[in-house]
């Protein structure tokens, strides 16, 4: 399955940093970025990558949630 996720940059690293959240769309994922970006200080932007994993979060309220998979 093809999902998407949010990948934060920080000063200094060569390559983002990846969290478990997949989402559906690459849309989802931008706002989980924006989102991140919103709470933290220290990231100085994101990029989304797609993915061959699972989806597993979508976006609720603007906000990631997570699928409950029972």
């Amino acid at each position: 399955m093809i999902g998407y996720k949010a990948g934060m940059r920080f000063s200094g690293q060569a390559e983002p940093s990846f969290n478990a959240q997949v989402f559906a769309t690459r849309e989802e994922a931008e706002v989980a970025g924006n989102e991140l970006m919103s709470r933290w200080f220290v990231p100085i932007g994101f990029e989304v990558i797609q993915v061959n994993q699972e989806v597993n979060y979508r976006i609720d309220n603007g906000r990631p949630v997570r699928i409950d998979k029972s």
